[in-house]
């Protein structure tokens, strides 16, 4: 029988404490809202004495959200407590989250109090926040450089005082994973108490063991897992929520634990916070990172196009993303190149895919990518390289402050009169890609952007690269301008210039016979 653990999420409180991470309360409640979408248990909505704007997020939270519990930090004292009570006043599930440092060095160089102490605050903080909520949860910052025997004793003040919740950090990401096991089974067989509370996990990543040091909790009896959305947090961060979930749901041979997450949701609440706090998963990053579903080896590539999972363990479209990416570049092998061409509606003879190839080795050792564009460009003579302007700007004006942002686009196609179109969107670019969809009547997903300064100054040229999707192809578009959004507009022209290009030039190929290749 599977058995649920609950998933406490700290994106808004432990995640915001990322260098440059921080959010305004609305965005936090953009941000809140997702993870309700995503089936979090418990959404840590901030830490309501640090500011006026903390305490502003965590009510505005707690009068939205319904479903989950809303947690709000306390320190061990009157006045934290209290604060984090107003903030919760209007939530439907609140909790207040209240900590003390237990280890000897945050004793004796930090808080500068005795084991006794430490535990009177634990005891009476859980004891004051049960006044205003049933549910309490107690955290033993820097649980795993705490001499177990004081940490029992600290543990067993916040239950006998009421806590419903336990927690035991590995604050500074100290523990190895045989550590964490140790740790959670002394307490559970030392506190027969802890069988009526929920015991809880929150690892930090600093030697990079975050992940497997709460599933190593998991194995060992704890059942609430703290984490962070794309793992931000403190230094390295803390532990990943999809790479525990998904770990559960891709290993289900080794544990009967489940979570009440929306695996589908995952990839898109990712990119929300990326976009959020401008804070990107690096490439390699494990479910949500671009290269998550990537593959660019030949022998790797020629096993995805014979069975996908002889080199992936999950379906990419399980946690929300689109589609997996076979990446040509100088690694990749003649099945892939095939596979791709004809994807682009291109069925090559034996002799017609050499002569590709040769061309494609030779273009992948000057590229670190090769685009559709490109794979077109060896196809008809390197046509791509002075593409005429079928799409050109003829005026671009943009509203941005409010909820939403619009953007009117007017453009000029070939000879023929200026079009205009106005749409609205999440912030100015996206406003004015609605826009451009809209005139040219197909689907522009972007798949990548650069913005680069060209010149100092705060009138800096600003100079854009992109690569979009159209329809199943990609292009690439370069635009510089003071203005961002304008680069971005043009840059995406000139890539909707090379698709239209494309469509002529194959058009030509069909008329000539097949004759293709000039090379």
């Amino acid at each position: 029988m599977m058995e649920r653990i609950e998933i406490f999420d700290t994106t808004l409180r432990d995640g915001e404490q990322s260098p440059g991470a921080t959010m305004t309360p609305s965005e936090k409640l953009r941000v809140a809202r997702a993870l309700d979408d995503l089936g979090v248990d418990v959404v840590e909505a901030g830490f309501p004495i640090s500011s006026p704007d903390d305490f502003l997020a965590v009510r505005k939270v707690a009068r939205e959200l319904r479903r989950p519990t809303v947690a709000a930090l306390a320190r061990t004292t009157s006045g934290d407590v209290l604060r984090a009570a107003e903030a919760l006043e209007e939530a439907a599930r609140p909790r207040i989250h209240t900590f003390i440092a237990t280890s000897p060095i945050h004793l004796a160089q930090k808080l500068k109090i005795s084991e006794n102490e430490c535990v009177d605050r634990a005891a009476n903080a859980v004891t004051e926040a049960r006044r205003y909520v049933d549910d309490v949860e107690f955290s033993a910052e820097d649980a795993t450089r705490t001499p177990l025997e004081f940490l029992m004793k600290v543990v067993s003040a916040a239950v006998e005082a009421g806590a419903t919740v336990i927690n035991l950090p590995d604050t500074v990401g100290y523990a190895y994973p045989d550590e964490i096991r140790r740790m959670v089974t002394t307490l559970r067989k030392a506190i027969p108490e802890l069988r009526d509370v929920t015991l809880s996990i929150h690892c930090h990543d600093d030697l990079g063991l975050a992940t497997a040091n709460t599933l190593a909790a998991l194995e060992a009896g704890v059942r609430q897992v703290e984490c962070t959305v794309n793992g931000i947090g403190e230094r390295a961060g803390n532990t990943a929520l999809e790479e525990v979930v998904m770990a559960l749901l891709v290993r289900q041979d080794l544990s009967n634990l489940r979570t009440r997450v929306q695996t589908n949701r995952i990839y898109p609440t990712s990119q929300l916070l990326s976009r959020v706090t401008g804070i990107y998963p690096q490439p390699n990053k494990a479910i949500v990172g671009k290269n998550a579903f990537a593959h660019e080896a030949g022998i790797h590539q020629d096993g995805m196009l014979k069975e996908r999972t002889t080199y992936e363990i999950m379906d990419p479209q399980v946690v929300g993303v689109p589609r997996s990416r076979l990446v040509l570049g100088k690694h990749s092998g003649h099945h892939a190149l095939e596979a791709r061409y004809k994807d682009l509606g291109h069925e090559l003879t034996k002799e017609d895919l050499e002569r590709a190839y040769r061309l494609f080795k030779l273009l992948a050792d000057q590229k670190k990518a090769i685009l559709d564009e490109d794979l077109l460009a060896i196809l008809h003579h390197g046509a791509f390289k002075e593409v005429p302007r079928h799409f050109r700007l003829e005026g671009l004006e943009v509203t941005c402050g409010g909820k939403w942002s619009t953007a009117r686009v007017a453009i000029r196609t070939d000879d023929g009169p200026p079009r205009s179109a106005t749409a609205r969107g999440d912030g100015p670019i996206a406003a004015a890609f609605t826009a451009l969809t809209e005139l040219v009547g197909k689907d522009i997903e972007m798949e990548d952007m650069t913005i680069r300064t060209m010149t100092p100054g705060s009138d800096s040229v600003g100079e854009v690269f992109l690569q979009v999707r159209v329809g199943d192809r990609s292009f690439s578009g370069t635009a510089a301008s003071t203005d961002v959004v304008d680069a971005v507009v043009r840059a995406c022209l000139h890539a909707l210039s090379k698709g239209q290009r494309a469509v002529e030039m194959e058009a030509q190929a069909l008329d000539t016979a097949g004759e293709l290749w000039g090379v």
